[in-house]
């Protein structure tokens, strides 16, 4: 098993949402940059939800997210696994990022998403019960996982679907 670790966190000055992941795959973890594999849809979602190109750089693209009020990060800091799929994360080898110090420096956010249902139990079993209490009671919501490797939905279903965490920021188009 090879261990891993995430990224540091996108983070706007006033970060209304945080969505979360739950491990980079490889080809993030090769490029250092969040959902960084071609076939990923987060970022295709990501620019029509919020009007911006998904073609645009990298650094721009999370300058648009901060923008918004969106925060991105994965809920596990690290874990062991040797695939890209979040099925091979080997369970006892998880370790959550310090979502107390998040909310501690992001006092107004309003609501969590989770992409996909590793990072939503993930959330459930590592993070939600070390949460202060103010925090337990933020909305989490899991939305279908934008993964090629969820290929079940098409994009488009996946985008209505997403299309949930606008109502969580009210400057957005």
């Amino acid at each position: 098993m090879t261990k891993i670790q995430s990224f540091p966190p996108i983070e706007p000055t006033s970060a209304r949402i945080l969505i979360l992941g739950s491990m980079p795959g490889k080809a993030s973890l090769r490029a250092q940059q969040y959902y960084a594999h071609p076939r990923n849809a987060f970022w295709p979602i990501m620019a029509e939800l919020l009007g911006f190109s998904a073609n645009i750089p990298y650094p721009e693209r999370t300058q648009a997210l901060q923008a918004a009020g969106v925060g991105l990060w994965d809920v596990l800091h690290s874990c062991e696994r040797e695939s890209s799929l979040d099925s091979d994360i080997k369970a006892e080898s998880m370790a959550p990022n310090d979502f107390n110090a998040w909310f501690q420096r992001h006092p107004q956010t309003r609501a969590v998403f989770c992409n996909g249902g590793t990072a939503f139990n993930a959330w459930r079993k590592h993070v939600q019960v070390q949460l202060a209490p103010a925090w337990q009671a933020l909305p989490v919501i899991q939305l279908p996982s934008t993964s090629p490797a969820h290929a079940a939905m098409s994009r488009e279903e996946k985008a209505l679907r997403w299309r949930v965490l606008l109502e969580y920021l009210p400057d957005s188009v």
